[in-house]
């Protein structure tokens, strides 16, 4: 049994840095965020690559509980991107001949073509769920593109409405969901970053293709919401999110959100009435390692919104674009940080 948690546990929010020896970090850059397949990122060569994907998961989850984690993942190491790995493995796409939109940023997006009805049709993450359970004794989580981000990033030449595509998309994930949760986990994350930036369409749909995904599923639910990587978006992100009261209308029982590269104002932790808040307390746009004492402070300032019962202290993002040894230290300041107020609260 995964040991119980303590009153503000920690987590990841899903990636951790994949070792050099495994991925070309400068083509996987050169890719931005990649939305459709990118086998040329990988250094092993296919006989090896799967072996080699879980002995670097390996070093990922050992990582995670030497830092102090409560609730690890797999460190999403055998993906090239959140994304891709799972919306790829779907029927309807025409993997060959991707398509194009505008991305989140304003710029074209090479993404996945739908050409027919998005069905799942086998486990795509089932296996690393159960690899990361048989190696660790913590609470694992897993983590998911949600419906409405994996509809905006992908060229719709089938269904004569996106939300058709969206609701698609959250069947193909709660099939995925309910076998998750068969192999081992104990939380599950769907990563709805695109929301933010399509405010309106996200209120036609988001939040009905979430339930979708979500319905009859037990145990830790979350959804994950950010700005984008600090690697991609360095600078120059908002100081408030355009679509995050709507996600109280979710089933989902956590709502994770970026707080510390931006500087959020966390009053608008109130519009998320019932909801434990996964509230990002490290920059992963800082180059410096936050000490124990400064994410001590930023947990406090969660504090002074939300009852320590309804807050996870967890990173802003995923930590993929980070060096290991910066990605390392921030997870280990984190844990330090949360023992350090957990004893002034008396957890």
């Amino acid at each position: 049994m995964p040991h119980p948690l303590p009153l503000l546990p920690t987590t990841v929010v899903g990636s951790y840095p994949q070792p050099e020896w495994l991925v070309d970090h400068q083509a996987l850059r050169a890719k931005n965020v990649p939305r459709v397949r990118t086998p040329e990122i990988w250094r092993v060569p296919e006989p090896y690559l799967a072996e080699a994907q879980d002995d670097a998961t390996i070093i990922a989850i050992r990582d995670m509980e030497r830092a102090g984690i409560d609730i690890i993942t797999d460190g999403e190491i055998r993906r090239e991107s959140y994304s891709n790995h799972f919306a790829n493995a779907l029927e309807g796409i025409d993997r060959e001949r991707p398509g194009e939109v505008i991305g989140r940023t304003g710029k074209p997006t090479i993404v996945p073509r739908i050409t027919g009805r998005v069905r799942r049709t086998a486990q795509v993450e089932v296996h690393d769920v159960a690899f990361c359970r048989a190696n660790t004794d913590r609470q694992v989580k897993i983590t998911l593109p949600g419906p409405f981000t994996m509809t905006r990033q992908a060229k719709n030449e089938f269904y004569g409405d996106d939300a058709e595509l969206a609701m698609d998309f959250a069947d193909a994930l709660n099939a995925e969901i309910r076998d998750l949760k068969a192999a081992g986990a104990d939380v599950i994350q769907l990563d709805e970053p695109w929301m933010q930036a399509f405010p309106d369409e996200a209120r036609r749909y988001a939040v009905h293709a979430i339930n979708r995904a979500l319905a009859g599923i037990a145990g830790t639910t979350v959804v994950h919401m950010c700005f984008g990587y600090a690697a991609m978006v360095s600078s120059d992100k908002p100081s408030g999110y355009s679509f995050l009261p709507e996600l109280s209308g979710t089933t989902a029982a956590q709502i994770s959100i970026e707080a510390a590269q931006p500087r959020l104002d966390l009053a608008i932790l109130r519009d998320l009435p019932g909801k434990t808040v996964m509230l990002g307390v490290l920059d992963l746009g800082a180059e410096e390692i936050e000490t124990p004492a400064v994410v001590a402070d930023r947990i406090r300032a969660g504090l002074r919104v939300l009852p320590a019962e309804r807050l996870v202290p967890a990173p802003d993002c995923g930590m993929k674009y980070l060096p290991r040894d910066r990605a390392f230290g921030k997870l280990r300041a984190l844990a330090e940080g949360a023992a350090i107020v957990r004893k002034e609260i008396g957890g």
